[in-house]
């Protein structure tokens, strides 16, 4: 019999205090704030001060919920490839993170051949429970990714050049050779868009619920999907592009031309909200952080730029080339050209990305399209021989918002949950590049009284009178002259003064006119009114 050992006491651990959990909560808020309160002191308003006021009050009781749900009912945190020594994590095959993951995790990781149909391109759920794939040949399927299990797959016997899901993946659309389609889950088509031409590349907005689309003539498109109605048809006017991506953070569409040029687009507006050169050569790549304020391009001049969207400016230039570029939600980037792979990441958080994954397609695999799958450490990977999936740690969110995208949801909450977003559905007329100036007060203007401008036109004349002139040579120097020079001083002082005057008199007998003319006169007296202009 071995020896018995005593039960050894556990070390005593300080509880942590009052202070100490509030504090951790403050620090939790930040993430979940709306940006800063509005300034309220500036409102003579008292009605829609106290409104504003107990709004503000709201966002801070929400965002402290949401930390406190965030400290105790979140506790997955993301994990990432961590080297020893001199080793490099992009030097990691996927062969080796496959032997180290579990079974489930593993299982994430196939290659699908099908060489008659391909090229192939992806797009996921919200959720990244489904997966939509279109061949080039004409193959359309929805794939369950849980149980990978093809829920439809049909033949359509024509080009299909994209494909993207509507707001669930009960319906989504394929850009065919002519047209593009909306077809439901089970593969029935619903409706052929024919306003829309033959479409290179497909985007749907989920909070606006628009379907925007961008054809070989260089034609930009946006279609409501709920009304059916097209709200905005915009030629661009710099050619055919097959560059297409939409900025999560604002729903501003941004197009990638053959000029080096990414334009954006909202569609409320017949021309470009920001025009920026980017590149010396075409654009042949673009994609959006999820946070909005990074932008990643890639050019035919062998160029990756990251760019700030709050300046407009290049952060970081990288060689090399890319036909496709994706942001995973936790921000790392994926280039993909020819049968190559590079996964670049931010280690510091300083916008500096460099390689972090490498991964190489057997030897004559063209790389279509990279998609991040939401939610999982999973890169989709469309190309011309089918569609794969590697591994990436640390690329998906580890804790998912049921309220917002649930992979496990029933019937019943997806029919509420699209209820929900139609009843929250945003008006094409909030898309702008900044959204959070959207419900913030402009301070009114007060205009000056008339002793302060009386004030002012004084002060401006004694400086006018004042002035020291300068002494010239003889001939040019008389006093009539220097009298002369200084009463147009004083009357530059006084002119945009009288100007202003004379058009608040102007605007006040506007005023007076129209209510006269409004105004019916007796029939007596109706021969001495002014009469109109005939036109």
């Amino acid at each position: 019999m071995g020896e018995i050992k005593e039960n050894v006491p556990l070390p005593k651990t300080k509880p942590s205090t009052e202070q100490d959990v509030t504090d951790e909560l403050d620090l939790r808020m930040k993430k979940y704030l709306r940006g800063e309160g509005a300034n309220l002191e500036g409102l003579k308003d008292k009605k829609l001060k106290g409104q504003l006021a107990a709004k503000e009050d709201l966002y801070g009781k929400s965002a402290k919920a949401a930390a406190k749900a965030e400290k105790w009912l979140m506790p997955s945190e993301g994990g990432y490839l961590e080297a020893e020594g001199l080793e490099k994590t992009w030097r990691i095959k996927q062969e080796a993170i496959a032997h180290e993951v579990d079974i489930s995790s593993s299982r994430k990781q196939y290659d699908i051949i099908l060489p008659e149909l391909g090229p192939y391109t992806l797009d996921f759920t919200s959720s990244g429970r489904y997966m939509a794939v279109s061949g080039r040949k004409g193959h359309l399927g929805i794939v369950d990714m849980i149980n990978l299990s093809i829920i439809r797959e049909f033949q359509v016997r024509e080009t299909v050049r994209d494909v993207a899901f509507l707001h669930n993946e009960l319906f989504f659309a394929a850009a065919q050779k002519k047209y593009p389609y909306i077809y439901n889950r089970e593969g029935t088509e619903l409706h052929c868009l024919k306003e829309h031409g033959p479409v290179l590349r497909l985007q749907f907005l989920e909070n606006h619920f628009l379907l925007a689309s961008i054809n070989k003539f260089g034609q930009l498109r946006y279609q409501d999907v709920t009304m059916g109605s097209m709200v905005g048809n915009f030629r661009t006017g710099l050619g055919r592009t097959n560059v297409m991506q939409v900025n999560p953070f604002n729903g501003v569409v941004s197009l990638g031309h053959s000029g080096g040029t990414v334009t954006m687009w909202k569609p409320t507006s017949a021309s470009p909200l920001v025009k920026m050169l980017c590149h010396h050569g075409p654009v042949s790549a673009l994609a959006f952080h999820s946070n909005g304020l990074l932008m990643a391009t890639a050019g035919k001049d062998k160029k990756i730029k990251l760019w700030d969207l709050r300046k407009f400016e290049v952060l970081q230039t990288l060689p090399g080339h890319a036909n496709t570029l994706d942001f995973s939600q936790k921000g790392l980037l994926a280039c993909g050209n020819g049968s190559l792979i590079q996964i670049l990441r931010d280690v510091s958080g300083t916008q500096n990305y460099s390689k972090y994954m490498t991964h190489s397609m057997v030897k004559g695999y063209q790389i279509g399209k990279l998609v991040f799958r939401p939610y999982e450490d999973v890169l989709g990977i469309g190309h011309s021989m089918g569609w794969s999936s590697i591994l990436t740690p640390g690329a998906g969110e580890p804790n998912f918002d049921s309220w917002v995208a649930n992979p496990f949801e029933t019937s019943k909450q997806r029919r509420e949950k699209e209820i929900r977003s139609l009843l929250d559905k945003l008006p094409p007329e909030t898309i702008m590049l900044d959204p959070s100036k959207i419900g913030t007060v402009k301070p009114r203007r007060e205009r000056p009284t008339k002793q302060e401008r009386e004030a002012e036109i004084e002060a401006g004349v004694e400086a006018a009178k004042g002035m020291k002139l300068k002494k010239k040579t003889k001939g040019r120097n008389k006093p009539g002259k220097r009298v002369q020079k200084k009463q147009e001083a004083v009357s530059r002082v006084k002119r945009p003064y009288l100007e202003q005057k004379i058009q608040e008199e102007e605007s006040i007998s506007r005023k007076k006119q129209k209510t006269s003319e409004d105004v019916e006169l007796p029939k007596s007296l109706q021969r001495f009114a002014r009469k109109k202009a005939s036109s």
